[in-house]
This record gives structure tokens, sequence and C-alpha cells, in this order.
């Protein structure tokens, strides 16, 4: 029997809920992209299909995995402590190719595995200072899942995502998965102009993520790039008499439509869904940019503003962002790589144009940060 539709929620900070959220049956704006089932034979390679090349990687979904509403925890910032010069992240011999001027470096000839603390240290800075940094000819996909978890835990407290599908045994990998001949994306289109949607990772959440690995395991020929911005920047675009305006202010963010539609296609929910009100301007604890953090999957409401006032400013956030071509950079996979991104002063987007049936299948690692907070504004 499927689960119910019915869903509880936990709101962790005192908001008011808007109409739309206590109507469980409603998605509202959340796109969802992601497939919940696969072909089991065409991935083991038995259909004459091309089989993953990483099996232990392939999503389980466990009913049975249940877990309490996450607790707060004191975040350290790694970030704070690196030598800004990164003489372990970036020596001598490493390749370094800014993609845009404001958003986005590729980086090949270093080894992030072997990195020291200290090197991990620089990796977090210097991924808050490029926002999305793409490291080429990795060795990430071939660590036992135990060792990916070990680095990435020293970046933060590893999120458990409510619904996604994981690795077994590893609840805490977060699996990006399409798989070998499917065809979702024909349906998908049947009700979409797009597959855009922007977003921050599980932004609903108390503390939401930070410092974000992403890797590769298999990919089509071409497409499904990955899309990010950079909210900092964005926010610097603003005129000063904006800015003054947004700070103070705070947005609701929802998880429930994430777990409903998750609920409406029989899939898993391993917590209850929360709503959690964050500042719409936030500081980044190492680098003190500031940064909008809103974003049209998952924030709904301004808090203490009437719906049209709320919607009004929203969508022109959303804009302002989706449009922003100019500091926004469109990462390329490759084979072997790990894309790394501050999940705090970015937005991404996964992108579905690729018609060949190929596979494209990667992995998450996602530790989580501070809970968000601003700083006064200052023109």
């Amino acid at each position: 029997m499927a689960p119910s539709a019915t869903s509880t929620v936990t709101v962790t900070e005192t908001v008011a809920l808007p109409q739309n959220l206590k109507t469980p049956q409603l998605f509202g704006a959340y796109n969802e992209l992601a497939p919940d089932k696969y072909n089991q034979e065409a991935e083991e390679g038995k259909t004459g299909l091309k089989a993953a090349k990483y099996p232990n990687y392939l999503p389980t979904w466990n009913p049975k995995q249940k877990y309490g509403p996450l607790q707060a925890f004191e975040h350290y910032e790694h970030g704070k402590d690196a030598d800004t010069s990164y003489p372990e992240l970036l020596p001598e011999g490493s390749v370094v190719t800014d993609l845009t001027p404001t958003i986005g470096t590729e980086v090949r000839g270093v080894q992030l595995s072997s990195l020291s603390n200290a090197g991990k240290d620089q990796l977090a800075r210097f991924v808050a200072e490029r926002k999305v940094v793409a490291f080429r000819g990795q060795d990430f996909a071939d660590l036992p899942i135990d060792k990916a978890l070990e680095f990435g835990g020293y970046f933060g407290r590893h999120h458990i995502h409510p619904t996604s599908g994981s690795p077994e045994g590893h609840p805490e990998i977060h699996l990006v998965h399409r798989g070998e001949g499917d065809k979702s994306h024909e349906t998908y289109f049947e009700t979409r102009t797009s597959s855009v949607a922007w977003h921050s990772d599980v932004s609903y959440e108390q503390q939401p993520p930070g410092t974000t690995f992403l890797y590769i395991f298999d990919k089509p020929e071409t497409g499904g790039d990955t899309l990010f911005v950079n909210a900092a920047e964005a926010y610097n675009r603003l005129s000063p008499l904006f800015q003054e305006r947004l700070h103070g202010l705070k947005a609701t963010h929802s998880g429930i439509e994430q777990a409903n539609a998750s609920n409406a296609r029989g899939g898993i929910r391993r917590r209850e869904p929360v709503v959690n009100a964050h500042p719409i301007v936030r500081t980044h604890p190492a680098t003190g940019e500031k940064a909008l953090f809103v974003n049209h999957q998952f924030t709904r409401d301004i808090v203490g503003l009437k719906k049209e006032e709320s919607e009004a400013i929203l969508k022109f956030l959303y804009d302002h962002l989706g449009y922003g071509a100019d500091f926004q950079a469109r990462v390329k996979w490759e084979e072997g790589t790990v894309v790394v991104w501050d999940n705090r002063v970015t937005q991404h987007s996964a992108l579905l144009d690729w018609k060949s049936g190929q596979r494209r299948h990667l992995a998450r690692i996602t530790p989580q940060a501070e809970k968000p907070y601003e700083t006064p504004f200052s023109s």
C-alpha cells in the first residue's frame, strides 16, 4: 500500500503557514524532476543496454528508514581557517581556469581525496569565493563509500534527504539517477516547457547545507549539464535602496511539497516535512559576503507581508536570479569530475535536455552548515 498523502508538518521556527501549505495534496511551485524507479535488469546490463559502471551506487528506497526531526548542532566553518594563497589546494603544476569572471572555476592536477585538513580548509574557502568549482580527474567515485563520507563529514554533519534514493546502507548519500533507456522526459514535457528549476538544496532545513559535493558515474554523451548562479553577485547588482528594504525580511522555506510529491508516486518519507523561516539576505561566515537566499523550489512567502506583496517581491527576485546570465555558469560533466559548490551563496538547476535515453548517474554528499543569519545593512 502506498504511503498516505496526508502530511504531518514540523515547524521548527514559529511561522504562520500560508493557506496553500495547508493543502497536503498541492505540490505548489515544487518541480519534481527525479525518477523514483528504474529497470534493475537494464542497469545490470541484462537487457542488451549498457550496464551501470558503479552498481554499488544504484539507488534504493527503503521505507524502513525513519528518522526523527533534525536537531540543532553547532557548525564550525573551516573556510575561516584557510590560507587564502591556497598552497595545498592549488600547488604548483595545477591548472586553474575560471569559467566566468564572477562564478565557476575548473581545476586539474589536484586530487581531493589526498588533501590534508589544511587543504580541506582551503577548499572550503576557495569554493566560497568562486561559488562552484569543477575538479577534473578525481578518484572519488572509486573510493569506498565510507571513505567518501568520511571526507565530506569534515565540512559538516551529513544531511539525510527525506525522500531521495540512496545506495544500500548509506542514506547519507543523495543519488541523482536516470537509468539507461529512460524516456521519462517524454511525459515530463507533456506538462512543462522547461526543466530549469533553480534551487538551493533543502533550504527548508533549519541548518541548510554549505560546502556540497557532487560526483559523476555515468553521463549522456552530450547534455545533462548543471547551471549555477551566484546569489552574492545577484545581491550586489541590486540598488542600495532595494538591498536595504530586503534586510530584516524573512521568507518561509517548505519541504511539504517535496514530501507530497514523494507520497503521490508511492515513494518514501524518512522524516516529516518542515517549514523554516530564513533571512532573505544571508551572510557567509567565512567571506562576509551577503547573498540572496530565496528560491522558487522551496521558498513560499515573505513573513509579515500580504500575499500579493510577497509574491511581487519573490517573483522579482526569482527572475533576477534566473535571468542573470552574466552571473551564472554552466558546468559540463566529464568522467572523473567532482563539482563542489557553496549552497549558501549559489543556486543551481539540473537540465533534462538529452533525448538519447543514456544514463545520468551522480552522487551528492551534503554537509549541513550554520543556521542562516544576516548582518546589518551597509551601503
